[in-house]
Parts: structure tokens; sequence; C-alpha cells
């Protein structure tokens, strides 16, 4: 996950998007009574680089947020956005933020609002012809939920490989490293479902 970066999909806005995460952290880390010295031990990242963050003065690499949301048991999306939680949401795709890596073999696109609070994430997954995409251990308790909507993927985690095609659902304790491989010439399309053993 280290070489994903953000393609935000946005119209021209107001909108902050270094200001509003530097908030959220700090509004996030305060509210868990973290100190940046302890959620720099927990998430590996610098105090220097989480504090020049909150000061929306470093826009980080999706590889820090991820490292920073895994230690907060947060999504990515939590972090990326502002406090609104409406009970309904239209999400226009032509807006979505999607995460792409640096070969750009793999997508994710959230299809939750990102400033929900719940325990469930839902993304669409997008794989290129043989590619791989690795992913460490999620929190304790974190439980994936998949089907494949067009292609064919081989997953691997606890050393087995499960191989899956049109229409296959997955479903796994994702609090291991596992993986992700599109083993046809065209496309992989996925809908997966992440489910936390608590709300954050």
């Amino acid at each position: 996950m280290d070489d994903l970066n953000t393609t935000p999909r946005t119209a021209a806005s107001d909108f902050d998007p270094i200001g509003v995460l530097g908030e959220n952290l700090r509004r996030r880390r305060t509210r868990r009574g973290l100190s940046l010295e302890r959620l720099s031990k927990a998430s590996g990242v610098s105090r220097a680089m989480l504090g020049q963050i909150e000061l929306g003065r470093s826009s980080p690499t999706v590889g820090v947020l991820w490292k920073i949301a895994q230690a907060l048991e947060l999504p990515i999306m939590a972090l990326m956005s502002g406090p609104a939680n409406p009970v309904t949401a239209v999400l226009p795709k032509a807006e979505a933020k999607v995460l792409v890596s640096g070969d750009r073999g793999f997508s994710s696109r959230a299809l939750f609002p990102a400033t929900s609070r719940g325990r469930t994430e839902f993304y669409e997954l997008r794989l290129g012809p043989d590619t791989t995409e690795r992913f460490g251990p999620f929190p304790h308790g974190t439980a994936g939920n998949l089907v494949v909507l067009r292609g064919r993927l081989e997953i691997t985690l606890r050393n087995q490989n499960y191989w899956l095609e049109n229409g296959d659902a997955f479903f796994y304790e994702a609090d291991v490293p596992h993986q992700f491989r599109n083993i046809e010439a065209e496309e992989a399309v996925i809908y997966q479902v992440i489910s936390r053993e608590e709300a954050v």
C-alpha cells in the first residue's frame, strides 16, 4: 500500500483537504488521549511529521496516511473529510476520491461516506491484468467479505491460496497479511466490505 497516491476526482471548490486532514487527525488523536509521541510509536510515523500534518503544513503520502489510520483503527477516508455525518448521501462517481497505485495497476474507491463513523466500510477494487496487491494486517477482529464482479482472482492468506471467479464471494479474517492477484488478461472488479469489531 505504500506506493499508493491519492487521485482526487472532484470539481473545483474551496475545500482544503490538507487543512481538514490536520484538523481531523488532531481531533481523533486527542479524543483518544494520545500524545504525538504515543501516536508516533504506534504508527511508525515520526513525531515531527505528525505535527506538520496537524498544522496543515505537510501533504503526506497515502503510505503515511495508511500507517496513521491503522494506528487509530480508522479508515483512511475518515481522516480526509469534514465532520458532517449525513443520514443519507449521494456519492457521485465523478467526485469520488480514488486511491491509485504508483503503477496504476490497482485502485480503490470508497463506496461509503468518508465521514461515516460506523464499523463497516464498502469499497470498489480494481486490479489490472496480472496485478498483485499486498495488504498488511488490519486491526485485530477485522473481517473482510468480497464478491468478484468481473474477472478471476487468486487470494493468498495464512500460506493458503483461494481461487475465485465471476460471482464468487469470499469471507476472511483481515487481521493477517494477505494479497489479491488478478490472474486474467483483463481488469478484475471486486466489491469488498470491511467490518471492524468495534465502531470507531
